[in-house]
């Protein structure tokens, strides 16, 4: 038996995790918290919530995992990884206090503009009536973000005055996203194409593993509300070496050594949700995790053992991470219930799966397994991924394995990775620290 390993979640993401470390390391002993009845094919479930912290630490406790992977934000934002160290269990994933680059936007806000990280103009507010003063004196169009975790939705791009003073009062008087709307950033809203870049991390040190490219409104053309995600791509043709060395110096760099100069040095993988403005890349948004579904197109497309890097950060060393895009190419397209991410209905029963064509995944994000069948069980269901050498290939592959899934209701977009150009079948560069 090898080593025995828990991954927290029950997610596309974690499903894609919980596959990548099976392929890196097949005689793992890997158990998944709660996981879902599709990852339980692969790994032993424990049935314990992601949020239940005293749970899980107990579980560690009487089991000793020789690593836990935090999947999602929520457990390290309630200090999961800082109760294991506590237990002398290994945790990937940040500190409670590091993972306010993610759980904050104003207090990630005012680091990056102490540190000269490039951002939108921005200001935070507490009051809402101070943020409408705000917005009265703005010419230029707004985006308004809830301050904390709001499953990828709390941010709400605005195309005229109207449009944001009807955001801080959902956000701050309604609560549209319950108490992560106490306080709100606004920022100028910044015009490019996006660009997610990913990085292993242990205090100031750090490796680029990869990049990718996300899709968040819930239509084509990029219409509609913004999810937490509903198609991904990689590799990146704008993504050369140039841009994601200067992404790591005036980024990720000057991001963690501030993390750290403020006492909180992040250990994990940090996520740097970027837009690629006529004057460079400018940064949008930190996750402090993996992101979904961009995790489902790096990992099948990554070159190492993710194992290995894991325990090299943990251990506060990058320089011997081995992790790199192997010069393939995958596409993700996500099948979510309609109506998503507004109100849905869930129990539809799902027929397909069992004809997936060859260069294709599903990666389950909100599925049940029933006695007669699988069936939906969430807003974003599955994630439908196409391999190839390039993206064309993979975007081609993804579709036609679409077209084999069926639920009723199912919502999906046309349109992911249409316009990527070829890319050469060849490793994208790793920039170390």
């Amino acid at each position: 038996m090898g080593m025995k390993i828990l991954v927290i979640g029950s997610g596309g993401r974690e499903h894609a995790l919980c596959w990548r470390v099976l392929a890196d390391r097949p005689d793992a002993d890997l158990y998944c918290a709660p996981g879902s009845s599709l990852i339980s094919r692969i790994a032993s479930l424990v049935p314990l919530a992601a949020d239940d912290i005293s749970g899980l630490v107990d579980w560690a406790a009487g089991n000793r995992p020789d690593l836990v992977i935090v999947g999602p934000e929520d457990p390290c934002a309630l200090g999961l990884t800082d109760r294991l160290a506590e237990s002398g269990i290994r945790a990937f994933g940040p500190s409670a206090a590091a993972t306010r680059l993610e759980s904050s936007k104003a207090w990630t806000t005012e680091l990056l503009d102490r540190a000269g990280v490039p951002i939108p103009d921005s200001a935070v507010f507490d009051s809402p009536a101070d943020a409408h003063a705000y917005v009265e004196d703005c010419i230029d169009p707004l985006v308004v973000k809830a301050d904390g975790l709001a499953l990828g939705k709390g941010v709400l791009v605005c195309d005229t005055p109207d449009d944001a003073h009807a955001a801080i009062d959902a956000i701050m008087v309604e609560r549209a996203f319950g108490d992560a709307g106490s306080s709100v950033v606004i920022q100028e809203r910044c015009y490019g194409p996006e660009l997610s870049v990913f990085a292993i991390c242990a205090g100031a040190g750090f490796r680029i593993i990869g990049s990718a490219r996300d899709y968040k409104r819930a239509h084509d053309g990029d219409l509609g509300l913004n999810t937490g995600g509903v198609g991904a791509y990689s590799p990146v043709a704008d993504a050369d070496a140039d841009l994601l060395h200067d992404v790591a110096d005036r980024i990720i760099g000057p991001t963690l050594r501030a993390a750290a100069d403020a006492g909180h040095p992040f250990t994990g993988v940090l996520y740097a949700g970027l837009m690629l403005t006529a004057d460079g890349p400018v940064v949008i948004e930190f996750n402090i995790r993996f992101g979904d579904p961009e995790a489902q197109v790096i990992l099948p497309t990554m070159r190492g053992d993710l194992v290995a890097a894991m325990l090299a950060a943990i251990d506060g060393d990058v320089t011997t991470v081995d992790l790199e895009p192997d010069g393939t190419a995958a596409v993700c397209v996500v099948l979510a219930s309609g109506g998503y991410p507004g109100s849905y209905i869930t129990g539809r029963t799902i027929d397909g799966l069992d004809a997936l064509p060859p260069g294709s995944l599903a990666f389950h994000a909100g599925t049940e397994m029933r006695d007669d069948g699988l069936y939906t069980a969430g807003g974003r269901v599955l994630g439908i991924v196409g391999t190839g050498p390039d993206v064309p290939a993979a975007r081609a592959n993804a579709y036609a394995a679409v077209d084999k899934v069926t639920f009723q209701d199912c919502q999906w977009r046309r349109d992911i990775a249409e316009a990527e150009q070829v890319l050469p079948s060849q490793p994208q560069p790793v920039v170390p620290a």
